[in-house]
């Protein structure tokens, strides 16, 4: 097991590189912990592979180094760094059986025979493949020979890390829940640091204790599937994560934030760091699930105009018209269907605020010495 320190790092392909737009990963700088089961999110294109590939040796970073337990690795070639990586297609040999398969990356590095069976037996019960091990690999379906990929990773005792770039992209939907619980299974079991590349936020939310959210070539969220969701740090989190994802809206900062003859609730402290930011664009944002749509009328709510409502079975999605801007809120399976006009409020705690995308966020009020001895208490 290794942690996983990636300092300063930065790549491009371009041979002039002149602006941050010319490298598909922007510097950064960023920790996964040893023995951690970590997810590297984000849509096609945003260096979610090529980051990959420099942390297992395939490719060589522009900038910046890579660390394994605080020794850089740069220059060491893959079979160097003591890793495994299983690939988006499963890599294995078809002429040979699947224990032949399993045994291959021990006896490539001279383990005796009796501690490969045992050990090739052991991974391939984790696997449930025990049954398959005399069959040749050619034979086998896509997610059993995936399953065999996985477990040429997970023979060798003394491997730093595996790293795996969006494994399940081949299987058949219906298997992918299955093999998603096994390789949490198989974390919990080897602890083992394990970094999963997906651009699905179920896969990620299922395997990983942390996410990393990646978006234009950087990292711009770090943290468990509760904060990503609760407390997106930057528009792209909020618009990624989540089904339907985050409301966003621009608004104006005048006395109060104003969204057309608006006023959007927030505090003080929020109006104060905003001022002394001078922003040019600021934008709110609150997710689907904590709208609040009202039963009738409510002095302190908005009136807005129901657009339509889709029935998703144990919960309802409503579309409205806020200021000419098209929003939506969860209902859950038994709330009432509502129509024409309706007030919704945006409770303070769920409203998050963002300038230049990044979220804004203003110190808790300092606890008195008085409320201090009293929570002891």
């Amino acid at each position: 097991m290794a942690a996983i320190t990636l300092n300063a790092l930065a790549h491009t392909y371009s041979d002039n590189p002149t602006k941050p737009e010319d490298y598909a990963i922007r510097e950064m700088t960023h920790v996964w912990e040893q023995g951690g089961a970590f997810a590297l999110l984000g849509p096609s294109g945003c260096g979610k592979s090529t980051l990959l590939n420099i942390i297992s040796g395939l490719l060589e970073p522009s900038n910046g180094e890579v660390l394994f337990d605080g020794k850089r690795v740069n220059e060491l070639k893959p079979e160097e760094r003591n890793i495994a990586q299983v690939f988006q297609f499963p890599v294995v040999y078809d002429t040979m059986t699947v224990f032949d398969n399993l045994a291959f990356p021990l006896r490539n590095i001279g383990v005796p025979e009796h501690k490969i069976k045992s050990k090739v037996f052991e991974v391939a019960d984790i696997l449930e493949l025990s049954d398959q091990l005399k069959r040749k690999a050619k034979g086998l379906s896509a997610d059993q020979k995936q399953k065999v990929s996985m477990g040429r990773g997970l023979v060798r005792d003394n491997v730093s890390a595996i790293l795996f770039d969006e494994p399940l992209t081949v299987i058949d939907p219906q298997l992918k829940w299955k093999l998603r619980r096994k390789l949490k299974q198989i974390h919990e079991q080897f602890n083992i640091t394990m970094v999963y590349v997906t651009h699905d936020q179920l896969e990620a939310s299922t395997f990983a204790d942390k996410i990393a959210v990646m978006y234009n070539g950087q990292i711009v969220q770090f943290g468990t599937p509760r904060e990503l969701f609760e407390k997106p740090a930057h528009t792209f989190v909020g618009y990624f994560i989540g089904s339907p994802g985050m409301n966003f809206f621009e608004v104006e900062l005048k006395d109060t934030l104003r969204f057309g003859d608006h006023e959007i609730t927030t505090s003080d402290a929020m109006l104060t760091r905003l001022n002394a930011m001078q922003p040019k664009k600021i934008t709110v944002g609150i997710r689907p699930e904590f709208v609040h749509v009202w039963d009738g009328k409510n002095d302190d709510a908005f009136k807005v105009d129901v657009d339509y409502v889709e029935d998703l079975g144990t919960y309802k999605i409503l579309s409205f018209l806020f200021n000419g801007q098209m929003m939506k809120a969860r209902l859950s399976e038994d709330q009432k269907v509502p129509s024409g006009q309706i007030y919704v409020s945006f409770p303070e705690q769920w409203t998050k605020v963002y300038v230049d995308e990044y979220l804004v966020e203003v110190a808790d009020p300092v606890i008195t010495q008085s409320e201090e001895t009293h929570h002891a208490n």
